[in-house]
């Protein structure tokens, strides 16, 4: 644990580094608003704060990391702040804190206002996400109101719409709207899109506007959202410690098994980080996952593989979820399960002795002004 705080001093720049690192052009400044929130949340006591003509740096303190994030473990972090602090209004916020607090790769801002748009993001993307109310469905339909499906089969946001209330109704629709047809992959891109707009429309007026624009032509999806709209922490390489899970993350879950991988929608699960040791469940919000219970899912896929007359291969979610339940009853079961699926996951292409484990976490990119850095392709 003293790793991180003994680097925190070498390399700074300008800025706030967090975690591995620090706020800003005005030094004392940001660190007197950083002194503040933290305060206000109740952790000031436990983190190390340093500063100088170069910027701000903060860190959880070695004795409090090693109470409350033992080699960087944030999935019970939820339960010991509820203990150690209290649980409040602000506990999701807290716990994107601490968790940035001890980050094992560096996360610099270049101030403190770029800072608090990204707490504010994670918070609206991990609530956004816990409360999504969707359907499973590759075919996929989104409200007529503010969605159109171009000749591409892309859905466009309809001239004249707010692109946040048109995100907000395909993943609310309240107790008497239809519900959204969404694989995973693209219900997690809008549920971080809606919390990017959300701040966009607080700090960065020319940034909503051209994120509803694009939204009215090609939206930003799949492979051009993780390059254009994302920041990726961790590398396959070097990865992230694979417990280490801050709300407002998507994460991918891998499918290990090569056969049931081929059935459209379960070639893996991309999920976002609620708190409190959770992931989001976009087909039941009242059922979220643990860690345990996702990796437990995505392991018995491949015993539910079955094709239909038209040659279509499919994966039968009952049988997954009996046999889900049969390994969950059987402790030997479980840990077998859960040590192949705890491992990290093997290449893209490659199906042998890899797990379902990602080695990276994905967050949205700056978008402060004068510090934004979400860059648009050339359409």
């Amino acid at each position: 644990m003293n790793r991180i705080h003994e680097e925190s001093g070498r390399g700074r720049q300008q800025g706030i580094r967090i975690g591995g690192a620090g706020v800003a052009a005005d030094p004392g400044h940001d660190a007197a608003k950083l002194r503040s929130l933290l305060d206000e949340l109740g952790l000031l006591a436990h983190v190390w704060i340093d500063i100088d003509l170069a910027g701000v740096c903060a860190c959880l303190a070695p004795r409090t990391c090693g109470l409350w994030t033992p080699y960087f473990d944030t999935i019970p972090l939820g339960e010991v702040l509820s203990q150690e602090i209290g649980l409040d209004a602000r506990h999701i916020e807290r716990q994107i804190l601490v968790g940035l607090l001890v980050a094992p790769v560096r996360l610099d801002f270049p101030g403190f206002d770029e800072f608090e748009s990204a707490l504010r993001i994670r918070v609206d993307t991990a609530v956004s996400a816990a409360s999504a109310t969707l359907q499973f469905d590759v075919q996929q339909y989104r409200p007529d109101a503010y969605w159109e499906q171009s000749d591409t089969g892309r859905f466009v946001l309809r001239p004249g719409c707010s692109l946040v209330k048109g995100l907000t109704a395909a993943l609310h629709p309240g107790d008497e709207g239809t519900l959204s047809g969404f694989d995973c992959y693209r219900a997690s891109e809008y549920v971080m899109l809606v919390a990017i707009a959300r701040e966009a429309a607080r700090c960065h007026p020319e940034l909503k506007t051209r994120l509803r624009e694009r939204s009215n032509r090609r939206p930003i999806e799949s492979r051009e959202f993780h390059e254009v709209m994302l920041r990726e922490l961790g590398t396959f390489e070097e990865p992230v410690p694979a417990r280490w899970f801050v709300p407002g993350d998507r994460i991918w879950f891998r499918n290990p098994d090569g056969h049931s991988s081929d059935a459209e929608g379960f070639e893996g699960s991309w999920v976002i980080y609620i708190g409190d040791g959770l992931f989001s469940n976009f087909w039941k919000r009242n059922a979220p996952f643990t860690l345990e219970r996702k990796c437990i899912e995505i392991y018995h896929w491949r015993h539910a593989t079955y094709r239909r007359d038209d040659g279509v291969l499919r994966v039968d979610e009952d049988e997954v979820a009996r046999r889900v339940a049969l390994t969950e009853a059987d402790s030997a079961a479980r840990a077998q399960v859960l040590d192949a699926m705890g491992r990290w996951r093997d290449p893209r292409g490659v199906y042998e002795q890899g797990g379902c484990m990602d080695r990276t976490r994905e967050c949205a990119r700056w978008v402060q002004p004068n510090s934004c850095d979400i860059a648009f392709l050339p359409e």
